[in-house]
């Protein structure tokens, strides 16, 4: 698996694109319904899908451990939450930890973990 972080609009969708290879109509665009297909060759916005387990009592790190076998050879995308102004609100607080927590999870799992800034790739891992 490659796992691709950064902030919004900082090109994690084209890095993904040119740098693995994947077709737009590979990617799985997460929203905040939950709605998610583990065995995509892509997953983008990750971090909707973590707020719809927020506010459903889920926990994102539980489901992709136990979906593994679907996502293991898959390109991950997540927005990047963690920096900034920590949030007033419980809600908010929460889908900034429960990302956290899921993104250190797929970063060690991952083969590769890129950071995109600005356009430009920051190989972590």
């Amino acid at each position: 698996m490659h796992f691709i972080i950064g902030g919004a609009y900082q090109g994690k969708r084209d890095c993904a694109k040119s740098r693995f290879g994947i077709k737009e109509e590979e990617i799985m665009t997460c929203t905040e319904d939950g709605e998610i297909r583990f065995d995509a060759p892509c997953i983008d916005r990750i971090e909707e899908f973590v707020l719809w387990c927020v506010r459903n009592g889920e926990d994102p790190s539980e489901l992709f451990r136990r979906n593994r076998e679907k996502w293991k050879d898959s390109v991950l995308i997540c927005r990047d939450l963690f920096c900034g102004v920590v949030p007033m609100g419980a809600e908010m607080r929460a889908w900034r930890e429960a990302a956290g927590r899921l993104c250190a999870c797929l970063a060690s799992e991952a083969e590769t973990v890129t950071r995109m800034f600005c356009g430009l790739e920051t190989r972590l891992k």
